[in-house]
């Protein structure tokens, strides 16, 4: 029978639901994969907006009081590991030494000698913060001190200060 002579009735019999062929799984794969991909490319778009923004946020404050010079007894060394921050006292003034290491921002731990040990790579540092080992290219950081308004003193460890710099109080 030619399409030409078709009735109406077979016609629409031919469109019914009930006679067209079912979904093969040729089709399921095809729109499986699709959809796969469609969501393979969101999730990429997603991450690849993510990465300008900062995913560690920097301190919001970078200077910290630290109490009054009275907390710091002459001839003393505290640490402060909150900050990773190193305080001596002597009798020329008040200092602040940075306890992160210069090579890969390790913490240094300091032993009873008086040196800074870098435990993940092996620097090695002088009481006073110089380099004397390791891959480390610089010194640790000493910090800038001062008195606030109130009498407190203020580190601030985003700012150095040539070594040797000391607060006289």
């Amino acid at each position: 029978m030619n399409e030409e002579n078709k009735s109406p009735e077979e016609d629409a019999l031919s469109e019914s639901p009930r006679f067209t062929p079912p979904p093969t799984r040729r089709d399921w794969l095809g729109l499986t994969a699709i959809w796969s991909a469609l969501g393979t490319f969101v999730v990429a778009t997603i991450g690849a907006m993510r990465l300008p923004m900062p995913s560690v946020f920097p301190e919001s404050q970078s200077a910290v009081k630290i109490g009054p010079p009275e907390n710091f007894a002459k001839g003393t060394v505290t640490q402060l590991p909150e900050l990773n921050v190193w305080m001596f006292r002597d009798d020329e003034g008040i200092y602040a030494m940075s306890a992160v290491c210069t090579h890969l921002g390790c913490i240094a731990k300091r032993d009873e000698k008086g040196e800074f040990l870098c435990p993940c790579h092996g620097s090695m540092f002088a009481a006073d913060g110089k380099v004397t080992a390791g891959p480390a290219p610089s010194g640790l950081a000493w910090l800038e001190l001062t008195v606030a308004p109130d009498g407190q003193l203020v580190v601030d460890r985003t700012k150095s200060v040539r070594a040797g710099k000391k607060l006289v109080v």
